[in-house]
């Protein structure tokens, strides 16, 4: 394929008759058409960032206020003439030219109207950031027979009516965010201690008591200044330490260490042809990309009025980590007009634009097709090169400066990291078979690690396509949360169903034109090179065959069950976790569940820590053959509750973790020591959870496609002797859970954990029916 085409656009050559110059009309046209492109996204970038900056105006408005009042001041109606008068006063030219005409004096009313203009929309942005601040309305109660207090009905009309300046962009609300709180000191200190008290005994809990005061008397003081200098001067005292601490520093692999996956809708199977499924997948993707550089993707509200943050939008396309030897650094390129489609071992350029539009599904069918054609052979290192992103980060930062800094390598390397994403097209299928559970957890192994080769793990996200049309993704973490990525899924089903496929399984359409064909990307590996590479594939193998995942489809009851109970179905999931975790562990352990801070301004996530005093009484109860049905509800009910108050105050910037994060960052720069900093922040989370959320797009409607939700996703174990688990509340009757552990740790098994997790939901439908029953004598 790379054949059919020159590679430049011109060359040139000098002869003894002169010069002698040729060049490609056809390459120099796309050229010139990118151009344009790319000056269309500019002008329509600068457009879309002024509208969100006077949003809840209309631009429009403007006018209408200029035109009134050049009307008042011709009409001599009030004071504006005189004011009009003292505004052309102090225009800098007016004193050079000529003395008063009609131009001077509607420069003047212009002028007046714009400013009075700017005053208005920069009060409402102000109060609407002031509204915003209030998280009064999270903790009311919700649902049949729930008030709500007069303070908060008042707080939500006066929301709605600054907010109602018509359709919001995606980044409308962003000047109205407020920027997330720093809690004192002495709130975060007995939040901390309250938290620990589950996992400790008298001795310890003790001992840590008197590390506590002294942090708090002592140097605590002095760190929390600097934080609050910080958070005065940044948009968010914890975002930017947190992507380069906790991400970009980190030396170990990225693929399972790091990066997640997700996984198809399982439950539904639109088609079983690799290149179409491929194809539909890809275009939606480019629509969601389109509708984020045109900021016409609907920013997510809460309860339809609360506005979540939406700068994690911004990297999801164009994006990739690049490697550095202490620390690496994300890069987004404003546009892309190729991705990089990866085949048995080759990587393919695949351009997405043609005749100035993004190419449909048939159209880009036939580009897979030809790659999934193409029988040449890999380039001398070329299958396994990706192994260098699934490996050490300091070997593939000096790998990288030695054989990748030009020539044919970086050419080829730039085609990846600047195209739009990736896509592997596997030549295995992804199976899902109720009757056989390891063919679901081989699909996940698939995705969250695949062979250690066949991903790019630095990009934004690599879409997973196997060989009989089961899709699926893996997404670096540093540059977003697992949500961000959820909408993009969402709306990609979405999409595909309102494109729907031919009766044999193709993309609907036909084409209009031949699209461009797809160019192997070239690759001169030196064999020094492919020993660095062979050395990160080691590493890689090293991690992949150490996890062992197990994906558990619970299916018994779901969500409605859960409400019924009349608790917040994640809490009801968390109690059921610490119970099955006791039971597996034979004690309770630290753990973590993920929450968002995105209510302000690029909030990202907090921990919630599921373990309380609360939580380990009802697991106890549990545990305990003469506690009473009643006695157990009355536990549950009490520690749903407090998890839910936590999960809430995690939400509002009251959190713990990343309070404490940021003080040892702190403690660090100063170069001081702190005995409790350095304890609290070693401590290993052996149980690490979150939830993924769906229902994040309009466009999906679960109740007309009930089977069209995705199964979920997951990571890889936090802690070497602990358990990942992720899980998605699939509709009203189903789970997943997504269980992660290693394979060289005594202490773990994911097989074993699932079956505790089924017991444990299993034993609390159990223990509410009964205790149902007994109301009803």
């Amino acid at each position: 394929m790379a054949e059919a085409h020159q590679a430049v656009a011109f060359s040139f050559s000098i002869t003894h008759e002169g010069w002698d110059v040729n060049f490609d009309r056809e390459v120099l046209h796309l050229v010139w058409q990118s151009g344009v492109r790319s000056w269309k996204k500019r002008f329509a970038r600068f457009k879309n960032n002024i509208k969100c900056g006077v949003y809840p105006a209309p631009l429009q408005s403007l006018w209408a206020i200029v035109g009134l009042f050049t009307g008042m001041h011709f009409s001599k109606l009030g004071i504006i003439p005189k004011v009009v008068n003292k505004v052309i006063l102090h225009i800098p030219w007016y004193h050079h030219g000529p003395r008063p005409t009609v131009a001077w004096e509607v420069a003047g009313c212009a002028l007046l109207g714009m400013g009075s203009w700017l005053s208005i929309i920069f009060t409402v942005r102000y109060s609407l950031k002031m509204l915003l601040m209030y998280k009064g309305w999270m903790f009311e109660q919700r649902g049949r027979g729930s008030r709500i207090s007069y303070s908060t009905k008042l707080w939500m009309v006066a929301v709605k009516v600054l907010s109602s300046g018509g359709r919001p962009m995606l980044y409308s609300f962003q000047g109205s965010l407020p920027r997330l709180p720093l809690p004192t000191v002495h709130d975060t200190m007995c939040r901390y201690l309250r938290s620990i008290r589950p996992l400790c005994d008298d001795e310890r809990y003790s001992r840590m008591e008197k590390l506590v005061a002294e942090f708090e008397k002592g140097i605590a003081k002095k760190l929390q200044r600097y934080l609050v200098l910080k958070s005065w001067w940044s948009t968010n005292y914890v975002s930017d330490w947190w992507e380069e601490y906790v991400y970009l520093r980190g030396r170990s692999p990225l693929m399972v260490n790091s990066n997640f996956y997700g996984i198809d809708a399982i439950l539904m199977y639109p088609t079983h042809v690799q290149a179409a499924r491929a194809a539909t997948l890809i275009h939606g993707c480019l629509q969601f990309r389109r509708l984020i550089e045109r900021q016409e993707l609907e920013p997510i509200l809460i309860q339809g009025l609360v506005p979540l943050c939406s700068w994690q939008y911004e990297r999801m396309f164009n994006t990739t980590r690049v490697p550095g030897d202490e620390t690496d650094r994300i890069v987004h390129y404003n546009d892309s007009n190729h991705i990089v489609v990866y085949h048995r071992g080759r990587y393919f350029k695949v351009p997405i634009y043609y005749q100035r539009r993004i190419l449909r599904p048939c159209e880009i069918e036939i580009q897979i097709k030809k790659i999934l054609e193409d029988t040449s052979p890999p380039a001398p290192g070329e299958e396994k090169l990706a192994a260098l992103t699934a490996g050490e980060r300091t070997h593939w930062s000096k790998t990288r400066k030695e054989f990748f800094f030009k020539g044919t390598n970086r050419q080829s390397l730039d085609a990846i990291e600047r195209a739009a994403f990736v896509v592997a097209l596997d030549d295995i299928p992804y199976e899902y078979d109720e009757k056989d559970p390891s063919k679901l957890d081989k699909f996940g192994h698939i995705l969250l690690h695949g062979k250690g080769y066949d991903r790019w793990f630095d990009k934004s996200f690599t879409l997973c396509v196997g060989s009989n049309g089961r899709i699926g993704f893996n997404a670096e973490h540093s540059w977003a949360d697992a949500p961000v990525m959820g909408h993009l899924w969402e709306f990609s089903f979405a999409t595909e169903l309102e494109l729907g496929y031919t009766n044999d399984g193709h993309t609907k359409g036909t084409p209009e034109f031949t699209p461009p064909a797809p160019v192997r990307l070239q690759w001169d590996l030196k064999p020094s090179c492919i020993t660095a590479i062979e050395t990160s594939l080691q590493v890689a193998n090293g991690l992949l065959n150490d996890v062992d995942l197990r994906i558990l489809v619970h299916d018994a009851y779901g969500k409605g069950f859960m409400k019924s109970c009349r608790t917040s179905p994640d809490a009801y999931i968390q109690m059921a976790l610490q119970l099955a975790y006791y039971r597996d562990a034979g004690k309770f352990n630290l753990t973590y569940e993920a929450s968002m801070t995105r209510l302000f301004r690029e909030g990202r996530t907090e921990t919630v820590r599921p373990c309380t005093v609360e939580s380990s009484a009802w697991v106890m109860s549990m545990m305990n053959p003469k506690s009473t049905a009643s006695e157990r509800i009355a536990l549950l009910q009490k520690a749903c509750e407090v998890h839910q108050t936590g999960y809430q105050h995690a939400m509002c910037g009251k959190g713990i973790d990343r309070h404490l994060f940021c003080l040892y960052v702190v403690s660090k720069y100063l170069e001081v020591d702190s005995a409790f900093l350095k304890e609290v922040l070693s401590e290993p989370w052996r149980l690490s959870t979150s939830q993924t959320p769906h229902g994040q797009t309009s466009k999906m409607d679960l109740k007309k496609y009930p089977r069209c939700i995705s199964a979920g996703g997951g990571f890889g174990p936090v802690a070497d002797d602990g358990y990942g688990v992720s899980y998605i509340i699939a509709g009203e009757d189903m789970l997943f859970f997504h269980i992660t552990s290693k394979v060289s740790s005594p202490e773990t098994d994911s097989s074993r954990f699932a079956e505790r997790i089924c017991t444990a939901l299993s034993d609390m439908k159990s223990l509410v029916e009964e205790w149902k029953k007994q109301q009803k004598k």
